[in-house]
């Protein structure tokens, strides 16, 4: 019942105004999204930067300088010359020594020691990032409505991405082996740019309230969503197929550009001595390097056709997305062709990697952009 009101209250009294109260959508359950953003923007860091120094420890032929898998003790590097001589013994025993590194010292092996190490390292402190961050925001009950799963499964993936990092050493300890398996690389390095992937979508949903996703998802463009769909897909797969090329050196053999040390295509492509035809696919360096080369041609041709289409997007932040996308990828051309113009040299077949990372990031902020697009203004000519 409405309070009564006095015969003599003035008519143009000011009356007590409500303030508008938010939706119920960002009302309820909202927890600390800033805070989540914050430590997924510095995990997302800490991944990349683990990629970058994957890269050099594959390029600097560092990865199977240790030899054994310590989740916990392996933190402690050797402190005494006697733990030094203990560790260069046991490299000593694998193939890789054997075969190729015989003549290496025990100065020159400390210099690889730590390149594996710092990698290893890295990724430790990756899930101790992870770990207090996530356990942390648990506790105090700060983490969104269904948010829960997909911040654990991050982790999971991390602690997958350990296992697989040892899967991946221990293929080149046995044998005749003088590096890791190519297509264990590939499975390593595809878990991380998955888990990078993740971590970027994730910060681009929670870097806006869920009304606005709700309001904006009812304009998505559903055309220039799948096909920015389909560019991340080929994207990753030619991540994977970039690493089976690091995986066997396959970069080095062909130091021509748009030919193959002459030719097309490349001669004894399905040669692998002892090996059948399909193990080709794998560790052939003529064939993996051809599959990539054309792999990427086509990535190129299709990125140009989404371009196209994401240029004529009704939202401004749109087309800048796709805008970005495409210089990135065209740089991302140029480095590949330099890549094997100098017969994949450390510098620059890092920046070629490292492009990989930022193209594939663009790609994935643009697919969002399109689901959930932003709405501009009158003024700037967008909806």
């Amino acid at each position: 019942m409405a309070a009564k009101r006095s015969i003599f209250e003035e008519v143009g009294a000011a009356q007590a105004t409500v303030a508008p109260q938010g939706g119920l959508i960002d009302g309820r359950g909202k927890g600390a999204r800033r805070g989540i953003r914050v430590w997924l923007v510095l995990l997302f860091l800490l991944v990349a930067t683990m990629i970058a120094v994957g890269g050099l420890t594959r390029l600097t032929d560092s990865g199977l300088s240790i030899t054994e898998w310590k989740p916990v003790t392996g933190a402690i590097p050797p402190l005494n010359e006697a733990d030094w001589g203990v560790e260069f013994e046991k490299y000593k025993a694998t193939p890789e020594f054997a075969l190729q590194n015989s003549q290496i010292t025990l100065e020159e092996f400390k210099s690889i020691f730590w390149w594996e190490w710092g990698h290893r390292q890295l990724g430790r402190v990756i899930g101790m990032v992870w770990a207090v961050g996530f356990f942390g925001f648990l506790v105090a009950g700060k983490i969104p409505v269904g948010w829960k799963g997909r911040l654990f499964g991050i982790g999971v993936l991390g602690g997958a991405q350990g296992a697989i990092g040892w899967w991946m050493v221990s293929s080149g300890l046995t044998g005749s082996m003088v590096d890791v398996a190519s297509y264990r690389l590939a499975t390593h390095l595809g878990l991380a740019f998955v888990i990078l992937g993740l971590i970027a979508g994730y910060v681009f949903l929670l870097g806006r309230t869920e009304t606005d996703l709700l309001v904006a998802r009812r304009s998505g463009e559903r055309k220039l969503f799948g096909l920015s769909t389909g560019l991340m897909h080929f994207a990753f797969l030619q991540v994977v197929l970039g690493a089976l090329v690091a995986g066997i050196d396959a970069g080095r053999g062909f130091p021509t550009w748009p030919d193959m040390n002459g030719q097309f295509f490349p001669a004894d492509a399905f040669y692998v001595p002892g090996r059948p035809a399909w193990a080709a696919f794998f560790e052939n360096p003529g064939l993996v390097q051809f599959i990539h080369r054309m792999s990427g041609y086509l990535l190129f041709v299709f990125g140009v056709v989404v371009w196209l289409r994401g240029r004529k997007s009704a939202y401004r932040a749109t087309q800048g997305a796709f805008h970005a996308v495409m210089a990135v990828m065209l740089a991302q051309v140029v480095l590949g062709i330099f890549t094997a113009l100098t017969a994949a040299q450390a510098h620059v077949a890092i920046t070629h990697q490292i492009g990989a990372v930022f193209l594939w990031v663009l790609i994935i902020r643009a697919r969002h952009l399109s689901a959930y697009p932003v709405a501009g203004s009158i003024r700037e000519g967008t909806a």
